[in-house]
């Protein structure tokens, strides 16, 4: 009615205006002119933009990791869904009467890799100890994860996550893995806390965190993260998250866990926290236990805090603590800070970690490996290691790295093929120094050294899908196959997606 009065004196002002006409026009012709006019632009508005739908509401784009988590579901989801229970009835039909089937509320995506890589030394492993002299090869192809990651809302506050992880997936030997790298149930309570059960990935370090292929700008995962902090580490467990805004601009971020403890020793006592392997072997998925429960009744709390105050500006430190042997009180901790930095093109990401695996270096009780408990344990890290065969299992670790990208697109590119180097295509130069030390007890020379320089280039044709090439000059490095130290260099090429 008021859009009606409204247009009705838009006709009157504009018949005021010529007069010619309207000296010649009774007033019943005026008022029928009048609610012709109104008629004829109410039905051509209706056709132009119908008054019934409201005009959709553009959403600003949110930062990733903040806001609600999205309904993927809502829409498919029938009104009225029959009730199942142990007491429903059928026989064949009933391994159809799953709820997801008839109230669907999941989707399915992940993440796919495939490298090659050239060293100059041969130290890519063969397994065969007694073919070229135990050297391994210098290059070789791998197609080395590929992740599944299923997604549910079951309710309103109700979600499941799930990734699992299947590495070197064409291999039938002993370097096949399959698990599941996190699968776990969140009840949302508020923004600034919420309850996550499950096999959780833990909050030690960013990159722990954020290692998928298709994200990151380099095809090797950083050593620090790999050996000191063994990413990916994820354990069984219970805990909290939530996010707090404590200024205009600014916000803190949160996770606490206690999980199953690590797994730091082998069936006969010996440990696993090496100075080759570092940390890599205390994680629950590597542990020899059939039943994937605690080595003994210890737990571990993990928790991270970060502080972000603005955004493009990330610090934030994590911990970790638990006992990881089954016969004594023999704890590891890791501690972690993590730094973001970014402007316009430009980005500076690192991270840091130290590690203590206490009394690590003497035997336990109840080792049936030839030492006697709280014995100090020599030789046994030494892998043949040529120039140290006295090395003993490391107690402290530490490593670090630091990463420079610039990322750009040449302006000649787009110009040569918009729809190939257009919008949301880019390359992205980078740079990073890592350096780990996987026995800072052991003040000569020991397997656990390493320093790495990589180079590199990716070129992304949309944000999900990656091309990469690198360089790395490695002047510190170590050839598992035969347990020396080496001088090399590498070529890696990879590609990888999320799907």
């Amino acid at each position: 009615m008021k859009m009606r009065s409204i247009l009705g004196a838009l006709v009157l002002v504009s018949l005021s205006v010529m007069p010619v006409w309207a000296e010649n026009l009774t007033p019943e012709e005026i008022k029928k002119m009048v609610d012709e006019a109104v008629e004829k632009r109410l039905q051509e508005r209706e056709r132009q933009e119908p008054l019934s739908e409201p005009r959709e509401r553009v959403e600003p784009t949110a930062e990733p990791g903040v806001g609600p988590i999205p309904e993927v579901g809502r829409d498919l989801r029938a009104k009225e869904r029959q009730p199942l229970s142990f007491s429903s009835t059928g026989s064949g039909r009933l391994l159809y009467a799953k709820p997801f089937l008839t109230f669907p509320k999941a989707i399915v995506g992940g993440y796919f890799d495939i490298q090659y890589r050239a060293h100059r030394q041969p130290v890519l492993e063969t397994g065969y100890e007694d073919i070229r002299n135990g050297q391994g090869t210098t290059n070789g192809f791998d197609q080395q994860r590929f992740v599944p990651f299923i997604y549910a809302d079951i309710t309103e506050h109700v979600k499941f996550g799930s990734e699992i992880e299947i590495e070197h997936g064409i291999r039938e030997t002993n370097s096949l893995e399959i698990s599941a790298e996190f699968a776990f149930i969140d009840y949302l309570i508020h923004e600034s806390v919420n309850l996550r059960g499950g096999i959780i990935l833990l909050p030690i370090g960013k990159f722990n965190l954020l290692h998928d292929s298709p994200l990151n700008d380099l095809t090797d995962r950083p050593l620090v993260s790999t050996l000191i902090i063994p990413s990916t580490i994820s354990e069984t467990g219970v805990g909290l998250y939530g996010t707090f805004y404590p200024g205009r601009t600014s916000k803190v971020d949160y996770e606490i866990y206690a999980t199953t403890g690590p797994c730091g020793y082998n069936t006969d006592g010996s440990p696993r926290v090496t100075e080759f392997d570092g940390t890599k072997n205390s994680r629950q998925r590597k542990c020899l236990s059939n039943d994937g429960l605690d080595i003994n009744n210890g737990k571990a709390v993990v928790g991270r805090v970060a502080y972000s105050p603005m955004l493009g500006v990330e610090v934030a430190g994590s911990g970790y603590y638990g006992n990881q042997s089954p016969t004594s009180y023999n704890p590891l901790s890791i501690f972690a800070i993590d730094w973001t930095l970014q402007k316009g093109p430009f980005e500076l990401i690192g991270e840091a970690a130290w590690a203590y695996a206490r009394n690590n270096n003497r035997a336990i009780p109840g080792s049936t490996f030839g030492f006697a408990p709280g014995s100090r344990i020599t030789g046994i890290n030494a892998l043949g290691f040529t120039l140290n065969p006295l090395a003993t299992p490391p107690e402290r670790m530490q490593g670090f790295y630091i990463q420079g990208n610039y990322h750009f697109m040449p302006s000649f590119l787009t110009n040569l093929s918009p729809k190939r180097f257009g919008e949301g295509s880019t390359f992205t130069a980078v740079i990073r120094y890592d350096r780990v030390n996987l026995n800072l007890d052991n003040k000569g020379e020991n397997a656990g050294k390493y320093e790495q320089i990589s180079f590199g280039l990716n070129y992304r044709p949309i944000e999900d899908t990656v091309f990469k090439i690198s360089y790395q000059y490695l002047p510190e490095s170590f050839n598992p196959n035969n347990g020396q130290r080496v001088h090399d260099s590498a070529l890696v090429i990879s590609a990888a997606t999320y799907f």
